[in-house]
Formats: C-alpha cells, structure tokens, sequence
C-alpha cells in the first residue's frame, strides 16, 4: 500500500518490511511483509596450478597435428576409396544377369560420394580440433569435460587395437574392409596419445579441478 505525502507516493511498509505506517505511527506487523535474503558469498574463482600452463599445451599441440593429419587425409585415402568403390561395383556387375548391371557413370557417382565422406569428415575433425584448441587456450571449464570425453573414445579404439593385435589380427580379417597397413600405425600411435592425455587430464580433474585450477581459498 502507498499513501501520499503531499509530494509522492510512498510505500506505507518500512525498509525491513516488518512495520507498516498508519498515518501517524509505525505499527508492527504480525508477519513480515518479506525476509531478507540471506547473504550468499560469492564463490571464489579458479586459479592455475603448476599443472595448468602444460596440460594446455599438450592438448593444444595434440589437437593441432589431429587437425593437419584431417586436412590431408582425403588426399591420401582418395586412391584407396576409388579403389574399394570399383571392387564394390566391380562385384555388383558380376551378380548381375548377363546384358544387366548398373546404369552407366554409376562408378564414376559412387567413387564421387566416397571422396565426399572424406572431405566431411575431415572438415568434422577439423572443427572439432579447433574448438578444442580455443577451449584448451581459454580454459572453458565444459570443455575439460568435452574433451576427456573425446580421448576417453579414443582410448577405448587403442584397447580394440590392442585386442586384435593380441589375437593376431583376427578382428581385423573379419572386417570387410580393410584399411591401409599404415593406418593401423597412426591408430596405434595416436591411441598411446589418447590414453595418456585421458589419464593426464582425469587425474588433473580429480585432484584440483577442470584444467588442473584450484579455487582459491577465502581472502
């Protein structure tokens, strides 16, 4: 409620809310109007540790080369996908009835596709790595999680590969389609990456928090 002094309206409650003006005195109230809200302190921001500034440049430079080893590997998997698309093709003709097959250019369309996926895929990785370097750089705390995410599928593709390096290679025999030997090289190699980053980067979190930062304590 308001009441006019002569000059403007006034609220008839007092700054605690706990009396109201009758005209002529303040009148407690039974029940306060409102109840202040307590204080709440402000958390204290993270600051960086001596594990900061490294785990930053690991993850930088490990998603730098990831994005350099993106951008040319449709040029080196290009042959190989071509080569996998006229065997496809090359098996579909065979099934077919003499006089029939595939329209004509129907090689020339899935090789085109095939070539596609790549450049999408790369252009994928490539986003993905540089949101992750501009992450690692600024310290977005979401990211942490994001890309402990990331290595941790990673990791869990180097334990494949090492099972079926332990078998002798029996999953890989069982696969349709077989990649370059050399790509088993770099899986092998950016698994061991991976998995140390996971590990580097798991740890960091549980012992002093998202990129390794602590909260400082109260002032």
């Amino acid at each position: 409620m308001y009441y006019w002094d002569g000059q403007r309206w006034v609220s008839t409650l007092s700054p605690d809310g706990r009396h109201r003006w009758n005209g002529s005195a303040w009148e407690p109230l039974a029940v306060p109007a409102y109840v202040p809200a307590p204080y709440q302190p402000a958390r204290p921001p993270r600051q960086p540790t001596s594990w900061t500034r490294p785990l930053q440049i690991a993850v930088i430079a490990w998603y730098a080369q990831s994005a350099v080893y993106e951008v040319f590997l449709p040029f080196w998997m290009g042959g190989y996908m071509s080569q996998i698309v006229q065997q496809s093709v090359q098996r579909q003709q065979n099934a077919y009835p003499p006089g029939e097959g595939p329209p004509p250019g129907f090689t020339d369309l899935m090789s085109s596709l095939a070539t596609g996926s790549l450049w999408i895929g790369a252009f994928i990785g490539v986003t993905i790595a540089v949101v992750a370097i501009v992450a690692a750089w600024k310290r977005w705390v979401w990211a942490h999680y994001a890309i402990l995410v990331l290595l941790g599928l990673g990791t869990l593709g180097f334990v494949y590969n090492l099972i079926d390096l332990a078998t002798g290679g029996a999953l890989t025999a069982a696969q349709t389609i077989r990649p370059p030997q050399w790509t088993r090289v770099v899986a092998y190699a950016s698994g061991v990456v991976d998995a140390a980053l996971f590990v580097w980067m798991l740890i960091a979190l549980v012992r002093r928090g998202p990129w390794a930062m602590r909260r400082a304590g109260p002032s």
